[in-house]
């Protein structure tokens, strides 16, 4: 356990505790309640008793395994600053290429739903860049709904809201709802799949991870199911595992899906798959 005691400067405390540099600020933040630029220009501020405390038990926290994120509350997704708690994933840099790609293909004053939203990561992001939409997320979880309603008031100007119901899929939407864009970043984990047990999945909801299966049984309700509530033309556009991509696409192709392909995250790996219906 790192030697942290009242009495040490940042500058010291920097020196001393061995983890990832950043993290390690990024507690010292959340502590503090310093920005990162008083971070760096009060690096002689001397820790208090309860300062002192309150940064040992964070950096507990992260050396016994739990994300930063959950430690401190928040992660940054598109820009936005995002409650997170453990009852929803943690946004990652790679679902950025979802909210991408839905932006790309939203007609104006289009209609977008996010299904299985989590924090409202997606939702909010497209609702912040896109004023003229209208947009929708759904959630089974109520708990993980009453976060991505924090998410959507705190990062929407007056005026804008995300429309958001519970129900799994499509059980939550009435057989007449129709949308431009179906975006989802499903559980697609395979119950087996080692990842699970490792790292900072280990404190993340399973629900929102795993389907409890192959990891494909939820992509392949979206494909069957979505053709009901696009509009003529719209798209489906689906997150997945990284080795998922091709029988994402032949599900997608014997659904009837046209323009159907896959798109590459910054770290080369097809991580969105999609296709368009009813043209």
């Amino acid at each position: 356990m790192p030697a942290i005691h009242a009495g040490m400067t940042i500058q010291s405390v920097l020196q001393t505790v061995r983890m990832v540099p950043l993290e390690l600020r990024m507690l010292l933040e959340h502590t503090l309640g310093f920005t990162r630029v008083k971070l760096i220009t009060h690096a002689d501020h001397v820790l208090t008793e309860a300062e002192a405390k309150a940064l040992l038990e964070a950096i507990s926290r992260r050396l016994a395994g739990e994300p930063v994120a959950y430690i401190v509350g928040t992660r940054e997704f598109y820009g936005l600053p995002f409650v997170v708690t453990p009852d929803v994933l943690i946004p990652r840099p790679e679902t950025e290429l979802l909210v991408d790609l839905a932006l790309e293909r939203l007609p104006e004053r289009g209609r977008l739903v996010d299904m299985g939203t989590g924090s409202g990561a997606i939702a909010v992001s497209v609702a912040a860049m896109r004023p003229d939409a209208e947009v929708w997320a759904s959630d089974v979880s109520e708990k993980a709904l009453a976060v991505a309603r924090k998410n959507a008031d705190a990062n929407l100007p007056e005026g804008r809201s995300v429309r958001f119901l519970q129900g799994s899929w499509f059980d939550a939407f009435s057989h007449d709802a129709r949308f431009d864009l179906i975006v989802s970043n499903p559980p697609y984990i395979h119950a087996q799949d080692d990842h699970l047990r490792q790292g900072d999945l280990r404190f993340e909801p399973p629900d929102a991870l795993t389907d409890h299966a192959d990891g494909l049984s939820a992509l392949e309700i979206l494909v069957k199911h979505a053709p009901a509530f696009l509009a003529k033309g719209g798209w489906l556009l689906m997150e997945h595992g990284y080795d998922q991509s091709i029988a994402v696409r032949d599900m997608l192709l014997s659904r009837g899906y046209v323009f159907v392909q896959s798109w590459k995250d910054l770290a080369g790996i097809e991580r969105v798959s999609g296709g368009r219906y009813g043209i």
